[in-house]
């Protein structure tokens, strides 16, 4: 049996199971922490490093505790990863493939199984909020670079506001200016929205919660981009305005 007739099995085997206890009151699949620091990780995994990808668990696991492009930086046990993969293949979100000459079977997911229209954009920015928490437009757009690259800031943004208006239940939310931050934070919706199992940041660390301020050239590409659409609008009601009139 090849690969995908042991995803498809394994996908067959967990329809059943995925029916009950796996939405949030709105709907929408909800996974813990550690479930979405593992999705993040195939998912990132599967972009960058497509020649090592499905992951084995050993390097699932460092994948989830690597100090680079993570935020909280973890200390997982193989166990709570393994647990959290069989918790991703309950939702359908997940699966184990068993490759021809492979001695242990691999990690592999399946987010198409519940978000089969997501775009690349989509999916690039639910992985990075995945594995980097609440984070501005800019920020985005600078960090999804190596899964999908976007031509500025104001594309984010755009894809940002489809993900917020996804149907049937929306993926990311906007958090408002304040608390601190000067413009708007984006966060997904598949842990509820807010940082509630997360593991506690080391001592010196700032909380998983918190976010770090935007650099200034950051807060500065979003207010540009917020002045262009707001010309581009003010120009199209002029030209409306002057057709109106017969000018």
């Amino acid at each position: 049996m090849n690969e995908d007739e042991f995803a498809e099995q394994e996908n067959d085997e967990d329809a059943v199971a995925s029916e009950t206890g796996e939405s949030g009151e709105s709907g929408l699949i909800q996974l813990t922490f550690t479930e979405s620091r593992v999705l993040g990780c195939l998912l990132e995994k599967e972009a960058t490093t497509p020649d090592h990808y499905p992951l084995t668990l050993n390097s699932l696991h460092s994948a989830c505790n690597q100090s680079s492009n993570r935020d909280p930086v973890t200390d997982l046990g193989t166990d709570e990863v393994e647990e959290a993969m069989e918790g991703l293949r309950y939702k359908q979100l997940g699966v184990l493939v068993h490759q021809a000459g492979a001695r242990v079977p691999k990690c592999k997911h399946t987010l198409e199984n519940k978000f089969p229209y997501l775009t690349k954009g989509q999916q690039a920015l639910l992985c990075v909020l995945m594995l980097r928490g609440q984070q501005t437009a800019g920020e985005l757009r600078q960090r999804t670079e190596r899964l999908h690259p976007f031509v500025d800031v104001a594309k984010v943004q755009e894809v940002l506001d489809e993900m917020i208006h996804y149907q049937p239940d929306p993926l990311v939310k906007l958090v408002p200016a304040g608390g601190g931050r000067r413009v708007v934070t984006y966060v997904h919706l598949l842990c509820g929205g807010a940082v509630s199992d997360a593991p506690a940041s080391p001592v010196g660390e700032a909380p998983a919660e918190s976010v770090p301020a935007a650099s200034w050239r950051e807060e500065l590409e979003e207010e540009i981009a917020g002045l262009r659409a707001e010309v581009a609008s003010l120009r199209g009601e002029m030209d409306e305005l002057k057709t109106n009139l017969g000018v």
